[in-house]
Formats: C-alpha cells, sequence, structure tokens
C-alpha cells in the first residue's frame, strides 16, 4: 500500500467550496440584463489634453499676431510655495498682471 501524502505537499480541492443551502432552489424572478458600460481609454490624460490645448491656442495666437500674454508654459510665471496652489492660468492677459 503506498504511504499516505503529508498535508501541505498536494492540493485539496475536497473541502474548498462554501456551506450550502440544500433547500435553495435559486431566484423565482427573472432578472433584468444590463448590459456594461464601457468607459472608452483615451491614449492622453485629461491633464495632458488640456495643456496640449493651451500649447495650440498659444501657437495660433502667436502666429495671428495676437500673442500679448504670457504662456502657460513659462514656468517661471508660476512659481509658488509647497502647499501652496499654482497661480491659475486665465489665458489672454498682459504679462505685467502675473
Amino acid at each position: 500500500m503506498a504511504d499516505k501524502p503529508i498535508p501541505g505537499s498536494y492540493i485539496d480541492t475536497q473541502g474548498m467550496g462554501a456551506p450550502a443551502d440544500p433547500n435553495y432552489k435559486g431566484p423565482r424572478e427573472p432578472v433584468e440584463y444590463k448590459p456594461a458600460i464601457i468607459k472608452p481609454r483615451r491614449l492622453f490624460t485629461p491633464e495632458y489634453v488640456k495643456e496640449m490645448k493651451y500649447l495650440i491656442n498659444e501657437v495660433l495666437d502667436e502666429r495671428e499676431g495676437k500673442y500679448d500674454y504670457t504662456s502657460y508654459f513659462d514656468t517661471e510665471k508660476f512659481k509658488h510655495h509647497v502647499g501652496e496652489d499654482e497661480p491659475p492660468y486665465t489665458g489672454r492677459q498682459s504679462k505685467d498682471s502675473l
């Protein structure tokens, strides 16, 4: 006769099921089918898209000669201390106001 296996050296699937009620018959009423909602994935994050819009608008303004404001990408103008919020970017404004 073979030796008895050592507990833990094999997978015991016999006792893995949860206790079940033998009288349970399942739901009596049909359940309405609800299709899953899929949120599309985008290549760029919302923050990246926002910055790209700023950049595109600044390039178009510069091309049309309307570029008379501080660039969103001029990081020197948006310096702030730790714990403070970054100064807001409002788009077209005079360079002296920041």
